[in-house]
């Protein structure tokens, strides 16, 4: 009898070990994913919810046996919610390590420096990994950057964090602005910020330009700036043709042709260097510019000396057969 107990009690630990080392196996193995997925863990997930959205995405083989596993063997760290890449074959320890510390897929949306309000609303409902609708936000509000986010997130949460971007970045560059500024409020840096990213694509040129309109401002002169006769027309969207005579006359709250001062808000959402350009502009007795044909421009502080300058301009148009 004492010889058969030993046998029983034998055969009952090595069951136990089979037991035990089936189940400590399925949590080493390789899982069931025959190449790498894309999975999403939504905001709020519990790992029971997890276990059944990698279930269904093929990830793991069952919800249950996961979960009972990670129960005995996975650490305490809570998992994370966003969009995670599990590597083919991925084990359910390695599965469970890659939503408690790994690292979330972040994509981009980038936002050009002087594009309008109208094309960001645009470019985030073009962007199908995005959820929700989304107003078009209010002209200068939005800081152009790359922005990250993650799948299905709602339009609605980047475009605010794109506002704030801008808020933060007023809120850091006013207070060292210098005196040499026109600018009385912060929506009056990003209104005529405005107009200079639209002047010139030269990083190099925007203190300048800045300060020619400082100039022309203090002396009561019309800004006189293309830009501004356009955006009435088309909200910041190319024109697509030459700008007409009844166009440059147009009185409206923009139009700086038709009017002394600063346009009544922004006609596109400046970048960083623009707003500093305009918080510190360049001295200079310029009040007039014209392109120089190299993708510039040539200042001038006389109307004479600017006249000369806008003829070179034409010759080099007509040059190239532009007019």
């Amino acid at each position: 009898m004492r010889r058969l107990g030993c046998i029983v009690l034998a055969g009952a630990a090595a069951l136990v070990l089979l037991i035990g080392g089936n189940f400590y196996w399925g949590w080493t193995a390789s899982g069931p994913a025959p190449e790498e997925l894309s999975v999403v863990i939504p905001v709020g997930s519990s790992l029971a919810s997890a276990a059944q959205v990698l279930e269904e995405k093929g990830a793991i083989s069952s919800a249950g046996a996961f979960l009972n596993r990670a129960k005995v063997f996975g650490g305490s760290d809570p998992i994370k919610a966003g969009e995670f890449v599990i590597p083919a074959g991925a084990s359910n320890a390695q599965i469970l390590d890659i939503l408690q510390g790994g690292a979330v897929i972040r994509r981009m949306v980038t936002v050009p420096e002087g594009m309008p309000s109208i094309l960001v609303h645009e470019k985030l409902m073009a962007e199908k990994l995005l959820t929700g609708d989304v107003p078009v936000p209010e002209e200068g509000t939005i800081l152009p950057e790359s922005y990250s986010f993650e799948r299905g997130e709602k339009r609605i949460a980047v475009m605010l964090r794109m506002q704030k971007a801008m808020q933060d970045t007023i809120a850091e560059l006013w207070p060292n602005r210098s005196p040499d500024t026109v600018a009385k409020t912060p929506q009056e840096a990003v209104t005529l910020a405005a107009i200079v990213e639209k002047e010139t694509g030269k990083a190099s040129e925007r203190r300048m330009i800045a300060g020619v309109y400082s100039n022309r401002i203090r002396k009561g002169m019309m800004l006189q700036a293309d830009p501004t006769i356009i955006y009435p027309i088309t909200r910041g969207k190319p024109l697509g043709r030459r700008i007409r005579q009844s166009e440059i006359s147009a009185v409206n709250d923009y139009n700086t042709y038709a009017m002394t001062g600063l346009p009544k808000g922004p006609i596109t959402n400046p970048g960083r260097a623009s707003i500093e350009a305009v918080l510190n502009p360049a001295r200079t007795d310029a009040l007039y510019f014209v392109a120089d044909g190299t993708g510039g421009h040539v200042f001038a502080s006389t109307l004479a000396d600017h006249n000369r300058n806008v003829e070179k301009w034409f010759a080099i148009r007509r040059a190239r057969g532009e007019m």
